[in-house]
C-alpha cells in the first residue's frame, strides 16, 4: 500500500515531461559496455554538463554528444525525494526499474530517504542492491554527485529516474551521439 501511494504520489507531482532512461541491471559485462560506453577519466574530460532534478523531471530533455567523448556529468537533486540519473538503454531502464522496486519493497528505498546500511542485505536470490555502478547515481534531496562517461561511438541511450513511477512520469531524456 505504501508503494502504490508512493507512485501516486510521484506521478500527481510530475511537472514537466523529461526524456531519458538506463539502469544498472544486467551488469557492466563486454556487451552492455559497447551499447553504453565505459567510465571515463577527468584528464579525458570534453565538457562539463549540469544536470538539475526536480519532482519528477530533469531540466535537460535531451543530450547530444559526440562519438567517443567523454563528459563530465555534474548532478544536482533539487526535489524532495530521491531521484536517479543512470545512463542506459530502453531495455536497461526497465530492468532496473524492477530492481528499484524491490529497493523499495526491502525498505532500502524511501521517497526521500536511501537506507545505505539496508542496500547489501539480500533481497532476494542473493541479489544486493549497493547501487554503485559508474553509470549511475541515485541521489536524497539536496545532494550532489558526478558522473564521467565515455560514450560509444554509436548509441541510442536514455538518461532517466529508475525510482518506481518516476520513469512513467517523464523522467527521462535520450541522449543522441554525432
Amino acid at each position: 500500500m505504501a508503494i502504490s501511494a508512493f507512485i501516486l504520489g510521484a506521478l500527481a507531482v510530475s511537472r514537466a515531461p523529461a526524456l531519458a532512461g538506463a539502469g544498472h541491471s544486467g551488469g557492466h559485462d563486454a556487451e552492455n559496455s559497447l551499447q553504453i560506453g565505459a567510465p571515463g577519466k577527468m584528464s579525458d574530460v570534453h565538457r562539463t554538463i549540469k544536470i538539475t532534478m526536480e519532482d519528477n523531471f530533469y531540466d535537460k530533455e535531451k543530450i547530444v554528444v559526440r562519438s567517443g567523448e567523454t563528459v563530465r556529468f555534474l548532478i544536482e537533486n533539487k526535489g524532495e525525494f530521491v531521484h536517479e540519473f543512470n545512463i542506459g538503454t530502453a531495455a536497461m531502464h526497465a530492468d532496473h526499474q524492477k530492481e528499484m522496486l524491490i529497493m523499495m519493497e526491502h525498505g532500502a528505498l524511501e521517497a526521500d530517504k536511501i537506507n545505505m546500511s539496508m542496500m547489501k542485505m539480500d533481497m532476494g536470490n542473493g541479489m544486493t542492491m549497493n547501487h554503485d555502478d559508474p553509470n549511475s547515481v541515485l541521489l536524497e534531496p539536496g545532494k550532489t554527485a558526478e558522473i564521467i562517461w565515455t560514450f560509444p561511438k554509436e548509441a541510442e541511450l536514455e538518461f532517466a529516474c529508475n525510482v518506481p513511477g518516476h520513469y512513467e512520469s517523464g523522467m527521462m531524456g535520450k541522449i543522441s551521439s554525432q
